[in-house]
C-alpha cells in the first residue's frame, strides 16, 4: 500500500516537474496583455540585457516588447533613423506616457545602436 502511494507521489512530481520545466522554457511572455506595472518591469529588464556588442534587429525588439509607446522616424535617402520608447518608468500617473517616463531605443536602418538618454541626442543630431 505504502509502496503503492510512494509511486504515485513520485509520478506526481515528475509530471509535476515537466509542466514547470515547459512553462519556463517554452511559454513566451506578452507585453500586450500585461498590466502596466508587469510592462514596465519587463521592458526595465530586457534594456538592461543589452549589451553594446549585441546585434539587435528592430523587429526583435517589436518581437518582444510588443509596439512602442512612442516612436518617431527621419529619413534621407537610403539612411533611416528611428527611435523607439518603451515606458520604463513612472513619473506622474495621468494616464499618459511621456519621454521623459521611457526608455529610448535608436535604430539605424533597422539595427540597435544606442538606448538611453544617447540615443535621444543622437536622434536629435541625426541629418544635421
Amino acid at each position: 500500500m505504502i509502496k503503492k502511494v510512494l509511486q504515485y507521489v513520485f509520478l506526481g512530481l515528475a509530471v509535476y516537474g515537466v509542466i514547470v520545466y515547459l512553462v519556463i522554457n517554452f511559454y513566451k511572455d506578452d507585453p500586450q496583455a500585461m498590466i502596466w506595472q508587469d510592462r514596465e518591469a519587463f521592458n526595465k529588464r530586457y534594456i538592461s540585457k543589452l549589451k553594446p556588442d549585441m546585434t539587435v534587429e528592430l523587429d526583435e525588439v517589436l518581437e518582444t516588447l510588443g509596439s512602442p509607446d512612442l516612436t518617431y522616424v527621419k529619413s534621407e535617402g537610403e539612411q533611416v533613423v528611428q527611435i523607439v520608447f518603451y515606458r520604463t518608468q513612472l513619473v506622474k500617473p495621468d494616464g499618459i506616457t511621456t519621454q521623459d517616463e521611457c526608455t529610448g531605443l535608436l535604430f539605424e536602418n533597422g539595427k540597435l545602436t544606442l538606448w538611453g538618454a544617447g540615443a535621444i541626442v543622437a536622434y536629435d543630431k541625426a541629418f544635421e
